[in-house]
């Protein structure tokens, strides 16, 4: 299966390495857009802090992040798995994990990007600042730019298999379905159950899907299907229940249901 994830906001700059190389990541396909598109970043942030800090929705408090996109081609960089942070993160533990676990990792999870579009847990990158609901000058929205690039580079990647998507709402407009993966598809969501009504919590919502990615790829079991992930899923501790596709060409979805989350 492939498990698509969004990225994290917080991020852990790394102290040194060398700086990022653009023709190393995943999806060498993507290289020009990547190009443009951290171009288009850093020059705004070089010549136009504040305007940069409006776009990128930071507060005055912030100037630190413009100032590291401003200088992102030469900043230190690390594998992503040990640069995104965050609740999601935190609880999939990336960097903890060993053997066939590490690599079930690399070859199963991509994760959206608003700056690189697609990346593996080991591509190398700096820290940085760059929400994919941002619309930045001379690019615009960051979903329309990387829409036509991934409608491409996403199915290419999954193949035939199963497509598990965990990301937010926002990394979702960057790619979604046709019709034909639509059929495999599933859609994962955590809804937190309390006095009987069913509400999505952010953090419940982040540190449950970063603790179930961690024991799918510990399990290593083959998913094939929808309803296979479900059966998977409450084998392994949690209540999963299978919706189908709510019309021809939707995805299943897949909802996970709890009352708390540990905190270790």
């Amino acid at each position: 299966m492939l498990i698509l994830l969004p990225p994290s906001e917080g991020k852990t700059a790394p102290g040194d390495g060398a700086p990022v190389d653009l023709d190393a990541l995943s999806f060498p396909e993507l290289t020009g857009d990547r190009v443009d598109l951290l171009a288009a970043l850093v020059r705004l942030c070089r010549t136009a802090p504040e305007q940069a800090a409006t776009a990128l929705g930071l507060g005055p408090t912030q100037a630190a992040d413009v100032e590291r996109n401003a200088v992102l081609p030469h900043a230190p960089a690390a594998p992503a798995r040990e640069v995104y942070s965050g609740v999601l993160y935190d609880a999939l533990g990336l960097r903890s994990l060993r053997g066939g676990t590490a690599r079930r990792a690399d070859a199963s999870l991509l994760i959206t990007s608003g700056l690189w579009g697609l990346l593996r847990p080991s591509d190398v990158i700096p820290a940085y600042r760059l929400g994919g609901g941002v619309s930045l000058p001379g690019v615009g929205p960051l979903a329309a730019f990387w829409r036509r690039p991934l409608a491409k580079s996403l199915p290419a990647a999954a193949g035939d298999e199963l497509i598990v998507d965990l990301r937010s709402s926002t990394y979702a407009s960057f790619w979604r379905p046709t019709a034909d993966l639509a059929a495999r598809t599933v859609v994962v969501r955590v809804l937190h159950e309390h006095d009987g009504r069913r509400t999505v919590v952010s953090h419940h919502n982040k540190a449950t899907k970063g603790r179930m990615v961690r024991r799918l790829l510990q399990d290593g079991a083959n998913v094939a299907t929808p309803k296979r992930l479900a059966a998977v899923l409450t084998r392994l501790g949690w209540t999963a229940e299978l919706t189908p596709p709510s019309a021809p060409g939707r995805p299943a979805t897949v909802d996970v249901v709890v009352t708390e989350v540990p905190t270790s």
